[in-house]
């Protein structure tokens, strides 16, 4: 809990990332590359902690995604084990959609404890609406769990929110989180794709590029109560994020939705 204009105010972070001690500074380097944006941390459970501390984080939604099938029972186990260290952790375990046992696993992924999944279809090279992932999506959606798409890019169309939207219309009953305002540089595209009811976003790695008009145009197209406040740690700095999100000058009933009571309420959590 921290301080914000003279209120005490829970804060959870819908979209951090973590990695194994051996791999996170290597993995960090990678997606930093990807994006040519420079990373702020490493990944690793200990430094989102301490970042996520300068603010009074609460809770934390952490996922890694697998970019090859032999790594997702790995990295499954790896973020349970997390978790079980560092109870403010809140996991999603990953998938991959040529990965051979998918309904044991998203049992496993269900059995480890972790509450959800964590979806990367431009790492994972495979467009979110191709029917050969449908099947991956109806065992997820059987399980009761929600995917957390990257969603958006301008330099591919793996992810692109017109492709979530006809995951979402297909299957109303799977809850999808579209990441970064609904479409990482893809905002326009989201905001005409993703009015869906089954739909929710995060604030994660957008801010830093939309303009406060841009930006509080969409929580209201889409919805306040749709919206989690997420960093995308390692990629950004947690006492920056805030500074932005504060920037847009929302009221304190807004600023609390989307900083914590959205994540309790879409994930069934004990406020």
């Amino acid at each position: 809990m921290t301080e914000i204009n003279g209120r005490k105010r829970m804060i959870a972070d819908a979209h951090a990332h973590i990695f194994p001690q051996k791999i996170a500074e290597k993995a960090t380097q990678s997606i930093g590359s990807f994006y040519d944006i420079k990373m702020l941390h490493t990944g690793t459970s200990h430094l989102l902690l301490e970042s996520g501390q300068k603010i009074g984080v609460s809770r934390y939604l952490v996922s890694s995604t697998a970019t090859k099938p032999e790594q997702v029972e790995a990295i499954n186990t790896f973020v349970a084990e997390e978790c079980r260290i560092h109870p403010e952790f809140f996991g999603f375990g990953t998938m991959h959609p040529d990965y051979r046992n998918i309904e044991e696993e998203v049992g496993r992924i269900v059995a480890l404890g972790l509450h959800g999944v964590k979806l990367h279809p431009d790492f994972q090279r495979f467009n979110i609406d191709d029917p050969d992932v449908m099947p991956m999506y109806r065992a997820i959606e059987k399980a009761g769990l929600p995917i957390l798409f990257h969603t958006g890019d301008k330099r591919m169309d793996f992810s692109a929110p017109r492709r979530l939207h006809e995951v979402a219309v297909k299957l109303p009953g799977l809850t999808c989180i579209a990441a970064h305002f609904g479409g990482y540089n893809s905002w326009s595209e989201g905001a005409r794709h993703l009015l869906l009811p089954n739909v929710y976003f995060d604030t994660s790695s957008s801010l830093f590029a939309l303009t406060r008009d841009q930006a509080v145009g969409l929580l209201y197209h889409f919805g306040v109560d749709r919206f989690m406040f997420g960093t995308d740690f390692p990629m950004w700095d947690h006492r920056e994020e805030l500074d932005r999100f504060l920037a847009l000058g929302l009221s304190d009933t807004e600023n609390d939705q989307i900083l914590y009571q959205n994540f309790a309420r879409i994930f069934q959590i004990q406020l």
